[in-house]
């Protein structure tokens, strides 16, 4: 890549994480911002993924704050949950309709589109979008059993990054996970010496 080239992100969040979680490291996102800075003009990162908006508390919630406070343009929407043929109660949240729009209409104004997703079905998108000129790099892995990346997406993109060669550029510490959990727990503590039952009304 060049550095003058002009680059946009589209990452398939449910798909990424499955991958980085395959390869057994978790993603560093501030890193992952810079590593791409690094390599052109950065335009855009898109970030997309389906959320469950009836939980009381949704795991990727805070995930996907932060992502919008620094940096990234976030894409989600709400899963539809429906009974399938046996009666199995099934979630179901598909980002690929989104993120095909915004990388089509993202086309005309950059150079080179990097593409977070293994999903084959992205192989028309990322033939189309070459067809304006824009070179696509899938970034995935090869090395599990099996395969997290399609084949025919593999073949259709200009370049193949392996995510596991990315790991050590863009992979959290395992101790700064530590170190977190070690902050949230000091800090409950902390709100548990500063609590006075003294102050609490238990009149009926």
């Amino acid at each position: 890549m060049a550095d003058q080239d002009r680059i946009a992100l589209f990452i398939d969040g449910a798909n990424l994480y499955a991958t980085a979680k395959s390869l057994g490291f978790d993603i560093d996102y501030k890193r992952l911002l810079k590593e791409f800075q690094s390599r052109g003009k950065l335009i855009r990162a898109f970030y997309y993924t389906a959320l469950v908006e009836d939980q009381e508390y949704s795991s990727i919630r805070p995930l996907v704050d932060w992502l919008d406070y620094n940096g990234f343009a976030v894409v989600t929407k709400p899963t539809k949950e429906f009974v399938d043929a046996l009666g199995r109660r099934k979630v179901k949240g598909n980002m690929d309709i989104e993120l095909a729009v915004d990388a089509m209409e993202m086309a005309d104004h950059i150079d080179q589109l990097v593409l977070f997703s293994g999903d084959g079905d992205f192989r028309s998108l990322v033939e189309a979008v070459q067809r304006k000129g824009v070179r696509v790099s899938v970034v995935s892995t090869n090395v599990t059993q099996p395969a997290m990346v399609a084949d025919e997406l593999r073949r259709q993109a200009d370049d193949f990054i392996d995510l596991a060669q990315l790991a050590p550029k863009i992979g959290r510490d395992p101790a700064d996970r530590v170190e977190r959990a070690q902050k949230i727990q000091e800090r409950r503590m902390a709100a548990v010496d500063q609590f006075d039952p003294a102050l609490v009304d238990d009149r009926p």
